[in-house]
């Protein structure tokens, strides 16, 4: 089963915590258990899971990445946005998380983000669950 939705972000780098957001399609696709695929079809974008509980942590993770992928280099690329995706190929392009029980089988502190790093725009996130 496979759904999906639209991921809006309004700065250039942004972290968005969509763990609610995979949480509902897992409800409304109706598995119990199993596994839930959740991809970025992007290459400016990226998806993690890490802590949510302290907004700190995605600020830490953006610097870091901003200091090992500066803006500014010797990218040939002709768009001009060589940055985004190096951290979006970092970041990798999908997560799975396991269902038990219709519900997402997170850490204590986790929760899945989606990174854009060639923002601001409109995304697309795809959910796939598999039964088992």
């Amino acid at each position: 089963m496979q759904d999906q939705f639209n991921v809006s972000t309004s700065t250039r780098i942004e972290f968005v915590n969509i763990t609610s957001r995979v949480q509902e399609c897992v409800s409304k696709i109706g598995i119990k258990d199993g596994l839930v695929i959740v991809f970025v079809p992007h290459t400016t974008a990226g998806i993690t899971i890490n802590e949510q509980a302290d907004p700190d942590v995605e600020r830490d993770i953006i610097m870091k990445l901003n200091d090992i992928v500066p803006d500014r280099g010797d990218y040939r690329h002709a768009e001009g946005n060589s940055p985004a995706h190096i951290k979006a190929s970092l970041m990798g392009s999908s997560v799975t998380v396991i269902v038990t029980g219709g519900k997402l089988e997170l850490g204590t502190w986790q929760g899945i983000f989606f990174c854009d790093f060639d923002g601001p725009r409109t995304r697309r996130v795809w959910i796939k669950t598999i039964a088992g």
